[in-house]
């Protein structure tokens, strides 16, 4: 398995892997299937220009050989200028289990080091419990907060951090 990053010219490739991450496991994200479907061509060149090309966010990429098993977005906190967030994790359910999450958190702490942020945040489908699992491995901890999943209001998700000081 590599880990890398997304390319700005692979605007198609974000937008299925979005979709694919969606359809595979759509009570973890805040946005459906059908929504993300349904963004023109402009939304996606603009989002992959975002993680890309802006320098303050990054898409990373789990590869075997051309197939990609998984991604998460390394981003910066609007309202926290020195903290990062996690963003769309997921790893194709048939490759789940095998470290390809923990690689993938792996690489979004060594670019919020390089960033020099004190802390990462997440939203985490309090449901997901190998998920909310593995994110307390990795560092992070509960914060108290959570609120309903905008995709689907009976599920919660919840915040939780990690300080990297």
């Amino acid at each position: 398995m590599q880990i890398r990053t997304l390319e700005a010219h692979e605007v198609e490739l974000h937008r299925s892997l979005q979709l694919r991450a969606l359809r595979d496991a759509p009570d973890a994200f805040g946005e459906t299937w059908a929504e993300a479907a349904s963004c023109p061509g402009k939304y996606w060149q603009e989002q992959t220009h975002a993680v890309t090309e802006s320098g303050s966010h990054v898409m990373f990429l789990a590869c075997q050989n051309d197939a990609v098993q998984g991604s998460a977005y390394g981003l910066t906190d609007r309202d926290r200028p020195h903290a990062g967030r996690v963003g769309g994790m997921w790893v194709d359910s048939r490759y789940r289990r095998q470290g390809i999450g923990r690689a993938l958190l792996e690489a979004v702490f060594a670019w919020a080091d390089e960033q020099n942020f004190t802390s990462l945040g997440l939203w985490a489908p309090a449901h997901r419990l190998a998920a909310v699992s593995l994110y307390r491995q990795m560092g992070f901890h509960e914060t108290g907060q959570q609120r309903s999943l905008p995709s689907n209001p009976a599920l919660n998700i919840v915040a939780m951090e990690c300080d990297l000081r």
